[in-house]
């Protein structure tokens, strides 16, 4: 399989944190934020990949007859896409609140949170 899946997570995780970064509004930063996070559902789907593998059913043949897929990575990488949703949610909450108090999404334009 080599490198590129570990590539493409890099690459999308470097996506997200640039328009994080460069975003000048909280529903954007928000999806950035789950771009940022869906980098690691494909590095953990890598990490479990193995070639010539299949699903780790056994009830057809014995175990240990051929090679499968680890699930507990499986596992954690649902796992990690029902909390990322969870996150997301929270946070879309949270900038809803925002805007209904401050009647602006802009980060910049919030005075009262620079402290």
């Amino acid at each position: 399989m080599g490198v590129l899946p570990y590539l493409v997570a890099v690459w999308i995780f470097l996506v997200g944190c640039y328009g994080l970064a460069t975003s000048r509004n909280l529903i954007h930063a928000v999806g950035c934020l789950s771009v940022c996070q869906s980098a690691t559902y494909v590095l953990l789907l890598a990490v479990g990949y193995r070639d010539d593998a299949t699903a780790p059913v056994f009830s057809d043949v014995k175990p240990g007859s051929r090679p499968v897929v680890d699930p507990v990575v499986q596992a954690l990488t649902l796992t990690d896409v029902v909390v990322g949703a969870t996150v997301t949610a929270l946070l879309l909450a949270l900038v809803v609140q925002v805007s209904k108090r401050h009647g602006t999404v802009d980060p910049d334009a919030l005075s009262e949170l620079r402290g």
